[in-house]
């Protein structure tokens, strides 16, 4: 529950909310009601980052019709009125900026279909690296030089937007297959161009959208990266590829690199509790930068170790955070912190009662205890 600082931005503690899809925005990807109760319930519960969901710079680049944006002004104000809401509560706003490439337009997941929505049902063709299916869906088309060059102006064009909806920082995806782990992966990268190759050439592109959207940041805000470690497939990327990666990243402004795996290909993943922390360790200790352990995370325990055994600086929440949006005040209390985390004086609706353990809104007073 100690608070960690990166750059200018002060965390009021390590366990952060990871980015997790909705597939709930109104037409054209604008955020609604059901992200302001979601994102805001995580921020009351005393996370001390929450990071909004994979977020389109453009909008051939959702993950679903579904999904949200950040491409145009509409966004901003839909934004915004979310943002003012989880600073209000101590938490830090954050975004993930997001280009789905070969995995875009697909069906949510919510029981409508499988596979690539149709242009009749409101999807649209794709583009990738190569001209590479990913298992399922339909074929991308083979982004021209062009379009690859364009791509780091859309994530500093939607870093600005972020900046106007209120955001305090931005994640930019590089993992779960889509466009820049794309680019990454000799598995979905076969280009022979200035885009591919080695593993210099297939992270270019990446290294260009950091660039693009650290020279759009201020320099007291964080800049995260998502990356996915391994593709647990042989011929794909490894731990120490990432690891590599890693350095270029902080050589080029990152401060956080957000460790997850797989995502580009279909494969067997040895999963378990904490299954993704050693490859945080590896390239914490590698690139000598700042990580995020996510996956089977699920107890206050366990998550302390993580950070107790230096394999990471902080813990990311997924699964848990949907079951229980109060998962840091529980946990404060299971490992006996008395550290108020939602103490805004002056607020009255948030400040902390006298002997409260973990600073519950005075809202919750009654419920938290026990």
């Amino acid at each position: 529950m100690s608070p960690l600082t990166l750059r200018g931005t002060t965390f009021r503690n390590r366990v952060w909310l990871a980015p997790m899809c909705q597939y709930s925005a109104a037409g054209d990807g604008v955020p609604t009601d059901w992200h302001l109760a979601h994102l805001g319930a995580r921020a009351v519960g005393g996370f001390g980052l929450v990071l909004a969901e994979a977020t389109a710079v453009v909008p051939e680049g959702r993950i679903s019709p579904e999904d949200v944006g950040i491409w145009g002004d509409e966004h901003v104000v839909a934004w915004r009125r979310i943002t003012d809401f989880v600073r209000s509560r101590g938490a830090v706003a954050g975004v993930q900026l997001a280009h789905a490439g070969r995995k875009a337009s697909t069906y949510r997941g919510f029981g409508e279909g499988a596979g690539t929505v149709p242009a009749a049902g409101g999807g649209w063709d794709t583009v990738a690296p190569s001209a590479v299916a990913f298992d399922g869906y339909a074929a991308p088309r083979e982004m021209t030089p062009e379009q690859v060059a364009a791509v780091p102006g859309q994530f500093a064009a939607a870093t600005r937007r972020a900046l106007d909806a209120g955001f305090d920082l931005v994640e930019v995806h590089a993992a779960h297959g889509y466009l820049l782990h794309q680019f990454l992966s000799p598995l979905s990268n076969h280009r022979d161009d200035a885009w591919g190759g080695d593993l210099a050439g297939r992270a270019r592109l990446l290294l260009d959208t950091v660039d693009a959207v650290r020279a759009v940041l201020p320099d007291d805000r964080p800049l995260l990266v998502r990356v996915s470690a391994t593709d647990w497939t042989e011929g794909g990327l490894t731990v120490e590829d990432v690891a590599q990666v890693a350095v270029w990243l902080r050589e080029h402004g990152v401060d956080l690199v957000d460790v997850s795996s797989g995502g580009n290909v279909h494969a067997s993943i040895p999963v378990g509790p904490g299954y993704q922390v050693p490859a945080a360790r590896t390239i914490r200790e590698t690139a000598g930068i700042a990580t995020s352990a996510v996956g089977l995370i699920t107890t206050p325990e366990q998550a302390e170790q993580v950070l107790a055994d230096g394999s990471a600086d902080v813990v990311m929440l997924g699964r848990p955070a949907l079951f229980d949006p109060h998962w840091p005040l529980r946990a404060a209390h299971a490992l006996d912190d008395k550290t108020p985390t939602l103490d805004h004086a002056g607020d009255a609706a948030a400040t902390v009662l006298p002997g409260q353990p973990t600073g519950w809104p005075v809202q919750y007073a009654r419920g938290s205890w026990g």
